[in-house]
């Protein structure tokens, strides 16, 4: 299944039914009077998550949903039919939002998550609606409520407990297929990797759900490369793995590089959990690994953090201890109490 995590969908909900005018018209009744029902409701267009669905591809041969109309009320005061709901059906981690692409709408983070986008209209009021003392006649009935009609925007961030980060040929695919059973494209040249992938790791007693995402180059967050498109998706991961290539000449400059991008590109990303690790060390002699090792910890010591891990996909060493590292990192997020509520004067007022 092909990988779609933006969409443009053009909804529009159902007008609610005229009411209508009638007059009770039988035989030796005389004075019948007013029967007019009222109109029906129109159909609601609602966005809910469900299970099952990791792509935003049905959105790509069906953009318009169109609830239908409610039916006009009849005679003998009978009310028209309300129409049926329409409900999008999209995966978890969905983010609706308006025409400017900007405004969010609604944000379905789990399965169950169900908002309203647009609202059906209530039906016309019949002419037995305005029977009265002094006008026992009426001759008028209201029209249905139009229809709402928007162009909505639907964009996917996958839901993962951890990320992985660097530049293409970093050796991010080869993680991902090492630890789980997720099979991305591999190759010996860059952007190999031009979706996101998402596999599961076990990691001792506990799975952990990685997010690979394609790699970023100097400039991404300005349009280079595939760009930073693809960072939305591990927005939401607890942790974040950056994988350095071992065998680059300078591996400082290649750490440096991704982590200006993550700053340029804001939502946090820059202050997410984050463990570094230099990645295909089998293909180098101790010395020049530990000479590579020395000067990234160093880098990585003067922004606070801790030295890097060392890996090799492809001979499994230091694999295990990577994904337990990253798994306390998740951990730890999880159980990090909420901000207390400010109280006194800063609190917000409430009745």
């Amino acid at each position: 299944m092909k990988f779609l995590d933006l969409a443009r969908v053009n909804i529009r909900s159902g007008a609610g039914g005229p009411g209508c005018v009638s007059f009770r018209r039988e035989k030796f009744i005389e004075f019948g009077g007013p029967d007019g029902g009222d109109g029906g409701r129109g159909g609601d267009v609602w966005i809910e998550a469900v299970d099952g669905l990791n792509t935003l591809i049905d959105f790509r041969y069906r953009q318009h949903f169109f609830a239908r109309n409610g039916e006009h009320g009849m005679g003998r005061q009978r009310t028209g039919k309300n129409a049926e709901d329409v409900v999008l059906r999209v995966p978890a981690g969905t983010e609706v939002l308006d025409e400017d692409e900007e405004t969010v709408i609604a944000d379905l983070a789990k399965v169950g998550d169900r908002a309203l986008l647009a609202e059906g209209g209530n039906g016309g009021w019949g002419n037995l609606r305005f029977k009265s003392s002094t006008n026992q006649a009426p001759r008028r009935a209201n029209p249905g409520q139009p229809a709402v009609e928007r162009t909505i925007w639907l964009r996917l961030k996958l839901i993962a407990d951890a990320g992985l980060l660097g530049l293409p040929n970093a050796g991010k695919s080869t993680f991902l297929a090492t630890v789980s059973n997720a099979r991305p494209k591999i190759a010996d040249y860059p952007f190999t990797t031009l979706t996101p992938n998402l596999g599961v790791a076990g990691v001792d007693d506990a799975e952990l759900v990685i997010a690979d995402i394609p790699g970023l180059i100097e400039g991404a967050s300005e349009g280079r490369g595939l760009g930073d498109q693809f960072l939305a998706h591990i927005e939401r991961c607890g942790a974040l793995l950056h994988l350095v290539d071992a065998t680059s000449e300078d591996v400082v400059e290649d750490w440096r590089v991704i982590v200006d991008e993550l700053d340029a590109y804001g939502a946090g990303l820059a202050e997410k959990p984050r463990l570094t690790a230099l990645s295909k060390t089998d293909a180098l002699d101790a010395d020049a690994l530990a000479e590579r090792r020395k000067a990234l910890a160093k880098a990585l010591k003067a922004e606070g953090l801790a030295p890097p891990l060392l890996l090799s996909s492809a001979s499994g060493a230091g694999v295990r201890e990577a994904l337990q590292a990253l798994r306390r990192m998740v951990e730890a997020g999880r159980a990090a109490p909420l901000e207390a509520e400010p109280e006194g004067e800063d609190a917000p007022w409430t009745p």
